[in-house]
């Protein structure tokens, strides 16, 4: 499943640099596929959706960190755990219920985003 950051967040920004997938980001910033991937112009995501990974997205929230869901791949990959949960001072790093994944579609999604 994804990370999701809880409203309990300081805006510290601990979590943002560790991301291997540059799937966090500080509220209110827009947020694009390309960011921290291998990622550019028109793509087809794993749910058949098209998208220009270099047009900026709407951010998911205004006021805290927030982390993308079709981003993020709780590290799978890369690390052994979630990496934002690793360094958050207050644990408001969580997994995230209304996104649960297994690890081969996180895997999968790594290997997507990363693709060489």
């Amino acid at each position: 499943m994804a990370i999701i950051i809880t409203d309990e967040c300081i805006n510290c920004g601990a979590c943002e640099p560790e991301c291997p997938n540059t799937a966090i980001y500080e509220g209110a910033d827009d947020w694009r596929y390309k960011d921290g991937t291998s990622l550019s112009g028109k793509i087809v995501l794993p749910d058949g959706t098209e998208v220009d990974a270099d047009d900026a997205q709407t951010p998911i929230s205004d006021e805290i960190y927030y982390i993308v869901p079709g981003k993020c791949t709780e590290c799978k990959g890369f690390h052994d755990e979630p990496q934002c949960a690793a360094v958050c001072p207050v644990d408001c790093c969580v997994p995230d219920d209304d996104h649960v994944e297994d690890e081969e579609t996180l895997l999968e999604r790594q290997a997507f985003l990363h693709a060489e």
